[in-house]
């Protein structure tokens, strides 16, 4: 019964509300230097340590309206969100690259690559978005995962999407120091550079400009909203959760079966 499962590329979508929970944990505690595995999950505000039917993902959120079972402190709505954007990657991911039998991929090796990339960018744009960070510990993984992603297809795949990563970065990084140069102070993170590379590791060089243009147009579009219509030339705007949607569109359309190459 455990080997159909296993092999299935339903899987990921069974466990992806489990996974957004842990990534819901990871994007709260990672930047605070928190223990994330080995720490046990409590209340915020009373410290109560919660038991299993107080982590059910999305259930217990919705069951306990958003409170703590022991001191009715307010559950933050980034666990239900992240959650449930989970859910959504991998479905999205079975969207794109298609349901065994009606064309699509029988192997679910291309079903939990998308999910980790797509779950890694959704829990980079969380982080970048809350605190201005894209931490090492989870941007260089996401390279050497789009590297093995290409791995399959050979070592010309694998040189080519190499050099993409190189190119990101080295690009982002010239960006950079140039700002620093002519404003003097930064403009665009180191964090940016590696998300980039991370970028060209899983789409290849022809995707990066089209990663680039659409990141800034999104970023651009979110920021005006969040300043409703007003852009403040001093304030510090996160560039990776506009390049998280981008990639992650971007890979949505190379995954598809019928989808056109950049």
């Amino acid at each position: 019964m455990m080997g159909p499962l296993l092999h299935s590329p339903y899987l990921p979508l069974v466990l992806a509300p489990f996974v957004g929970s842990f990534l819901g944990v990871l994007a709260s505690r990672l930047p605070r230097g928190e223990p994330v595995v080995f720490a046990r999950s409590a209340c915020a505000h009373c410290g109560a340590v919660l038991g299993p039917r107080d982590l059910v993902p999305i259930v217990s959120y919705l069951a306990q309206k958003g409170k703590c079972r022991t001191c009715g402190g307010v559950i933050h709505l980034s666990h239900l969100v992240m959650e449930v954007l989970a859910v959504m990657v991998a479905a999205t991911v079975l969207w794109a690259v298609g349901l065994p039998g009606n064309g699509g991929a029988a192997s679910p090796f291309p079903v939990w690559g998308g999910c980790v990339f797509g779950w890694g960018l959704l829990t980079l744009g969380a982080i970048d978005l809350a605190c201005l960070r894209l931490p090492d510990i989870l941007t260089l993984p996401l390279v050497a995962a789009g590297l093995a992603m290409a791995a399959p297809q050979g070592v010309a795949s694998v040189l080519w999407h190499g050099g993409a990563a190189v190119l990101g970065y080295g690009a982002f990084r010239a960006i950079s120091l140039l700002y620093r140069r002519v404003r003097g102070h930064d403009g665009l993170g180191l964090g940016d550079a590696k998300l980039l590379a991370a970028g060209g590791a899983w789409l290849g060089l022809q995707a990066l400009p089209h990663v680039v243009l659409l990141a800034a147009l999104v970023t651009l579009c979110g920021a005006a909203i969040a300043g409703r219509g007003r852009l403040d030339r001093g304030q510090a705007v996160p560039f990776g959760p506009g390049l998280a949607l981008a990639m992650w569109g971007i890979w949505l359309w190379q995954a598809r079966p019928d989808g056109l190459a950049l």
